[in-house]
């Protein structure tokens, strides 16, 4: 299998301004950084603590957001420096899954007009062969047709995510970025969610990233999870490799925040001291030092670089075992 997608050194930070003539005077740096790959018909999980930066990394591979510097390669072809025009054709490959279920649909529009709207941009069908697709597209992601003319606040959530859903497929693209598709809806409909994207993904041999803070979530849909910290990957492994030897400190803590359903397994839960850095004034050296249960004198003076210990199971510690 070839990579899909390849991200280089990828940065998104948000200017600070102040004053009257809104002078910038520093950086969010919410993305700093982070390089990894996908293989087509593959999913990468990405996940960390909220403001971890997983969110804007997706919307700045789909240029929602514009990188500050970086490349990312769609099938090869950089799309940083493609203009509006270009970037709209190339879009129809690339789509979107949003966290909320509710927000992310037009409640002036009805269930066919949202998943038309994709196919009218894209020039994809129009008149009988259009409305053909709408009902197609509903029937894939388990809806039925009479809610072809429904508005999204007669939907649950669930479904409403299910339109979501259909209004990613409409471009036939090859890859989706899932942002915590499954956090806002109920655990037994989380599970009917993640169950429809995997057979989804196996029928159309689509390509995921798959965005989640929920490590449970992740190991039963991706292949790779790469754990991200204040703007940069920390780790990088297969998920199987990754739950049976975790090698960054944060990695082992988060797992170790996993319930576990076995009363008889006692595992021990790692517990962090203190805060997420600000990501306006990242620390010098490693980022998780303050919080790190095995920090030495070198994690606050020099920063792990991200290094492949063997058989793709990268880590950026001074001392990850």
């Amino acid at each position: 299998m070839e990579n899909l997608l390849e991200v280089r050194n990828l940065k998104k930070y948000f200017p600070i301004k102040k004053g009257i003539f809104s002078k910038t005077v520093n950086y969010v740096k919410a993305v700093d950084g982070v390089s990894f790959s996908v293989k087509q018909g593959q999913t990468l999980g990405l996940v960390g603590e909220s403001g971890c930066g997983k969110s804007t990394t997706g919307r700045t591979i789909l240029r929602l957001y514009e990188p500050t510097s970086g490349n990312i390669y769609m099938e090869g072809q950089d799309i940083v420096p493609l203009g509006k025009k270009d970037m709209r054709k190339k879009r129809r490959d690339m789509q979107m899954i949003f966290q909320d279920p509710y927000a992310s649909l037009n409640p002036r529009l009805t269930a066919g007009q949202i998943i038309g709207r994709v196919i009218d941009v894209h020039k994809i069908a129009s008149g009988k062969e259009k409305e053909d697709l709408i009902y197609h597209l509903l029937d894939v992601v388990g809806l039925n047709a009479q809610y072809y003319n429904r508005y999204p606040n007669e939907f649950s959530g669930g479904q409403r995510q299910r339109i979501g859903i259909a209004r990613a497929l409409a471009s036939n693209p090859k890859l989706i970025i899932c942002d915590e598709p499954v956090s806002a809806l109920d655990v037994s409909i989380q599970a009917q969610i993640i169950n429809l994207l995997q057979d989804i993904q196996s029928k159309y041999n689509l390509t995921y990233i798959f965005i989640s803070h929920n490590l449970a979530v992740e190991k039963h849909i991706s292949d790779n999870i790469a754990v991200m910290y204040l703007g940069k990957i920390v780790e990088f492994a297969s998920k199987d490799d990754l739950f049976a030897n975790p090698m960054h400190p944060y990695t082992i803590a988060l797992l170790s925040a996993i319930p576990e359903p076995d009363p008889k397994k006692n595992s021990a839960r790692v517990k962090l001291e203190g805060d997420v850095p600000s990501p306006i004034n990242i620390p010098i050296g490693c980022r998780f030092a303050q919080r790190c249960p095995q920090k030495k004198a070198i994690c606050e003076e020099k920063e792990p670089e991200l290094i492949d210990t063997g058989k793709g199971h990268f880590v950026a510690c001074h001392f990850g075992r």
